[in-house]
């Protein structure tokens, strides 16, 4: 049974100081300093990098440099068309590849979802994970598919096997799409993927700005235009430049480790449960339930006294809609409008997490108090 909090005296606080505690950087996060000074430096060169004339040129040659460097930074040595964003770039793969039929697992993104249409669900266990003997089975010999797989998940984190995906959707003749947007670039997809979905937002670049790596281009129908014929649309010099300059800075993955470890004991120590605990999970991505106490509650609570984090996706947690990630994986309705996630950036410092540990275990102990 839920608890109503409106029969509650206040639990938690705004803290005395005014600065609060950001805790939704997979949501986005914030520009790094090199990639606001890379942003300025792009708005000075404002010529259109299509332009034939002098200042068209220096603005082509810095925009190819950034492309460059956003390639090398993923370890890509295919195809790199910039794009608005991951969304646009899945868009892009799942809507113009050659690929005769389309598969995209049951707990991808609402951008995949949308963009594959009438495709094939796969499905995925309790531990979220995708099912590979399903994968195997669905995929025949010679398919000319295409499968859409996130690195790891935007509300679990659970990072999925995608070596091992890829060599089954590769032996079956098939094409595989990896949304990477919250991938660090200090990972690899380049000898697995063939199409890779990038977002700048969630590396500490600007927002409207990613990339859609490509091994063959051979693979997508082009469209006209800019970016090789693949993207219609001046060129985002500034964003670019932005976006090239903030992978060049390293995100901190082993301290991130090590605070969600601690955050991760201390919700299991509280009464609530680490959502997809036994799997391998983004280091710096986690969802927590506490039964009893829906997902918006906490969030009003938390906003409160001074957190900001999230129920899920960004781009549909603003609805509270049950999560379709959490219902792939076996979750009631109920308890799944009891899911809430914390995600770290290179700002979150130990701290941070001690204070939200308190305040979750505020959250708890009010439940706790209303039940008896």
């Amino acid at each position: 049974m839920r608890t109503d909090f409106s029969q509650l005296e206040p639990v938690l606080t705004r803290p005395a100081a005014p600065t609060r505690i950001y805790l939704d950087h997979a949501a986005t996060t914030a520009m790094t300093p090199a990639a606001i000074a890379a942003v300025a430096d792009g708005m000075a060169r404002w010529a259109n990098p299509s332009s034939p004339h002098a200042e068209g040129r220096a603005a082509r040659a810095a925009l190819e440099q950034a492309r460059r460097d956003i390639a090398a930074a993923y370890g890509w040595t295919g195809e790199t068309l910039l794009t608005s964003g991951a969304s646009e770039s899945l868009d892009i793969a799942l809507g113009r590849s050659v690929a005769t039929r389309r598969f995209v697992s049951s707990v991808e993104h609402d951008a995949a979802m949308r963009a594959g249409g009438e495709a094939t669900l796969l499905p995925v266990g309790a531990d979220g994970l995708v099912d590979l003997d399903a994968l195997q089975s669905l995929l025949g010999n010679g398919d000319h598919a295409l499968v859409a797989v996130q690195w790891a998940n935007s509300e679990t984190g659970v990072s999925q096997p995608i070596p091992a995906i890829a060599d089954i959707v590769h032996a079956a003749g098939a094409l595989l799409l990896v949304d990477a947007a919250q991938m660090p670039a200090s990972e690899a997809l380049a000898p697995h993927a063939d199409f890779v979905a990038l977002s700048a937002h969630k590396r500490g670049g600007p927002p409207g700005m990613g990339a859609l790596l490509v091994r063959d281009l051979a693979t997508l129908q082009p469209s006209g235009g800019q970016e090789r014929g693949y993207r219609a649309g001046t060129e985002n010099l500034p964003a670019a430049l932005g976006y090239a300059a903030a992978l060049g800075e390293p995100e901190p993955i082993a301290r991130w480790t090590t605070m969600r470890a601690r955050l991760d004991d201390a919700i299991r120590r509280s009464g609530g449960t680490v959502v997809a605990d036994a799997s391998l999970r983004h280091s710096a991505i986690a969802s927590y339930h506490l039964p009893g106490v829906a997902a918006a509650a906490q969030l009003i609570r938390l906003d409160a006294a001074g957190f900001a984090v999230s129920a899920g996706s960004a781009c549909s947690s603003g609805s509270m809609k049950p999560s379709h990630v959490l219902g792939a994986m076996g979750w009631s309705e109920a308890a799944s409008r009891e899911v809430v996630r914390v995600s770290f950036g290179r700002t979150t410092q130990d701290t941070d997490i001690d204070a939200f540990i308190a305040a979750w275990r505020a959250v708890a102990r009010a439940t706790q108090a209303f039940a008896a």
